[in-house]
């Protein structure tokens, strides 16, 4: 078996990889698409080939277009049906691919709503999963999909609290970090196990600039009297309007301001004519899911995310270091 990262030559080939299960996949119009816009590039798909040149295999890879840095997800593992051991071929191949890059990307899956009780989509994702773990994505994480539509109401200007934007990245910066402290947000949690808050605010600061939302839309809110209370992100991913980020300050906490800040990013967008925002937040985050829920939000699917473990910084730092 040859392991390797495709070629365009390989293109037809790649676009006979169908998969008929329940789960999402890079279909073939996602995957022309997406290797014409750069959110998929032929050195960021796997393949395992047998010495008859058929593809056995197939390991795809997201990232934002014209970006040198590594890609944020893989995004589709696909194994022809007639392979005996399917999860071990995929575990191969992952092993392979992450050895060559020095890096483990998390591999996200998109599925329905009750997709445990589901007989299909728990076979469909049982062999990934298993793939996935053996190759060190053992971390397990849902989290709950959210979509605004425009036939609910558009929220009103919060009374308590000014908006404004900043062309300075340092004031995001800042407002990051303070936000960062003692956030249920698993990635948040997790990112600050392996780096100090600064690195982890300007990094989260990088990515979303990176998004295809425009960066003038991002506002920070104050009280009346001027103290920072959070951040509030609208922004768009490459299926439309998203809820980018929002939090708020540790000292502001309990006081339902999570509310005006979902709130100005839904006006925001709202008046701007868009007809559906889509958010995502961590299962166990139930105070973001009940704003969500007061907001008008519908949860409508589950994204669940493998991903490898943190590697935690050898310097001696301990949590409460760490802020």
């Amino acid at each position: 078996m040859l392991f390797r990262t495709a070629v365009e030559a390989d293109l037809d080939r790649l676009l006979d990889c169908v998969v008929d299960e329940s789960i999402s996949w890079a279909h073939p119009e996602r995957l022309l698409s997406f290797l014409e816009s750069g959110n998929y590039r032929y050195d960021r798909i796997w393949i395992a080939e047998d010495d008859e040149g058929r593809i056995l295999a197939r390991a795809v890879w997201w990232g934002f277009p014209g970006s040198d840095k590594p890609p944020l997800a893989m995004d589709c593992l696909y194994v022809h049906p007639s392979v005996d051991d399917r999860v071990g071929l995929a575990a191969e191949l992952l092993q392979h691919a992450f050895a060559a890059s020095g890096e483990r990307p998390a591999y996200h899956v998109f599925l329905s709503n009750g997709w445990r009780g589901d007989p299909k989509a728990t076979a469909a994702i049982a062999w990934r999963w298993q793939a996935a773990g053996r190759a060190g994505l053992t971390e397990e994480l849902e989290r709950l999909r959210y979509e605004w539509t425009a036939d609910e109401p558009v929220p009103e200007p919060s009374e308590r609290l000014v908006f404004r934007g900043d062309d300075d990245d340092e004031a995001f910066v800042a407002a990051f970090r303070r936000v960062a402290e003692g956030s249920l947000d698993y990635d948040t949690r997790e990112g600050l196990l392996t780096m100090d808050p600064e690195t982890q605010a300007r990094e989260d600061v990088d990515v979303y600039k990176s998004m295809p939302g425009d960066r003038s839309w991002w506002r920070l809110a104050y009280t009346k009297d001027g103290d920072l209370v959070g951040v509030a992100l609208p922004s768009a991913n490459n299926a439309g309007p998203v809820v980018g980020y929002l939090g708020v300050v540790p000292e502001h906490r309990g006081h339902g301001y999570v509310d005006d800040l979902l709130a100005e990013i839904t006006r925001f967008h709202a008046e701007r004519g868009v007809q559906r925002i889509v958010a995502d937040t961590d299962m166990g985050n139930v105070p973001m899911a009940r704003a969500f829920e007061r907001a008008g939000y519908r949860n409508f699917a589950i994204r669940l995310v493998l991903s490898a473990k943190p590697e935690i910084a050898a310097d001696g730092a301990d949590a409460a270091e760490l802020g």
